[in-house]
Formats: C-alpha cells, structure tokens, sequence
C-alpha cells in the first residue's frame, strides 16, 4: 500500500558533453522530483551509467565524443534496453538529419535543447508514462525530409506487415499522416477508445516501442510515401 500512496522517483540519466547543459537540466528535473541518477559526457558513458543505474529516461545528446548519442541509443535499447528505459534526444536544430537516424534507432523523440523548464519536465514524464515525445505530424516531416538521403543500411526499423488486419493497416497508414487519435477516430467513425485499442496492437505486433516508430516504419516499408501519399 505504501508504494501505492508514494511510488518511486522517476529516474533519468542525462548525456551531454557540456557540463552547463547537465548540470542546469539535472537542476530542473531534480527541482520537479525527478532522480537523476548519472550523468554522461559521451556517448560510452552513458551505455555504462544506464546498465548501471537502469533509469526511466535518457535524455541523450547527439554530438558526442567517443561515442554519438546514435550508436549510444542502439546499444542502450538493444533487446528492448533494460526495464524500458526510453531515450529521448537533445539537439540544437530542430530537424537535425542525425534525428532520424536516432528515431529509427528507437529513440521516443526528441527535445531542442533551448526547451523551457516546465516542457523538459512534462516532457520526461510523458516519455516515461509510455507516450511518444513528437507529435505525428513532426515526425512525418522530419521523415519526409530525411528518408530518402539515409543509406540503406541505417534503417534499424524492418518488420512484416502482414500481421496486421485491414483495419490496423488503415490505422497505421492514417497515423503516418500526421493524425491524432481524436482526428483518427473521427476520420474512421470510431470511438478513441477503439483508436488507442488499435493502435496498441499494432505496436505489439510489430514490436515497436511507441508511434514515434510506427510513423518511421510506415515510411520504410513503403506503406506510406513521402509528401503523404499511399503506396
């Protein structure tokens, strides 16, 4: 009953190789409640402290040395990561093309680093409850401007489709436009509830770990094609 009425601390690790960004983002999100349980200056370091300390949320940078924030995020949520630690990514420029790279990596989205207190503390919280850090339509455009320029090889997203119903195909398709659940279940005549049954499944059947990845994957198999038009 006791963990009931005081659950345990959120707990984040923050990588950057700027001492001033870690110690002023460790200063909010401990000001809110949120453990911070390590800090990073590369990319190595944070692979080390998150087997170490296994936190809720990563807030990684990209631009490190040793060790990208990149390859940091591929090891640290290789086989799922440990108990679900999310990872979400600090850039200097929104639409960085290293961005896509790290969402398809299985980043849960990522965070411009002049972001205010308030959003760097709603933000972790989001992520840690399980949601996707970028709104549908942002991700559709950072994919659109970026999936074509990436080799072919960098794409860590390949899964079969053809688990999936009509109906979830339809859902995933629609959901790679940019839709938000209320814009999907008035588009397709159902409840949200309905809409967030779906969309569940269709990330279980796909093993992903949040919409984030699901637009990604849309655009990569070719469900969906860039500028919004089904393939």
């Amino acid at each position: 009953m006791a963990d009931l009425v005081n659950p345990p601390a959120l707990r984040a690790v923050i990588a950057d190789d700027q001492a001033l960004v870690r110690t002023g983002f460790g200063m909010i999100l401990a000001a809110d409640g949120i453990e911070v349980t390590a800090e990073a200056a590369d990319g190595a370091e944070a692979v080390a402290a998150v087997r170490r300390t296994r936190p809720d949320v990563v807030l990684m940078d990209i631009r490190m040395p040793r060790m990208d924030g990149i390859e940091a995020t591929r090891r640290i949520l290789a086989d799922g990561g440990p108990d679900g630690t999310r990872v979400v990514i600090l850039t200097t420029y929104d639409l960085d093309h290293y961005v896509y790279a790290a969402l398809t990596a299985g980043a849960s989205g990522f965070l411009l680093k002049d972001v205010t207190p308030e959003h760097l503390v709603a933000a972790v919280r989001l992520v840690q409850a399980g949601d996707a850090l970028l709104a549908p339509a942002i991700t559709r455009r950072l994919i659109e401007r970026f999936t074509h320029r990436e080799e072919a090889g960098t794409a860590a997203l390949h899964r079969d489709l053809s688990g999936l119903t009509p109906r979830e195909l339809e859902v995933l398709r629609l959901l790679a436009t940019g839709l938000s659940n209320a814009e999907l279940a008035d588009r397709l005549v159902l409840s949200p509830t309905t809409v967030k049954t779906h969309i569940g499944r269709i990330l279980s059947k796909l093993d992903l770990r949040d919409r984030v990845q699901a637009v990604v994957l849309a655009y990569e198999t070719g469900l969906i094609s860039p500028g919004g038009g089904d393939s």
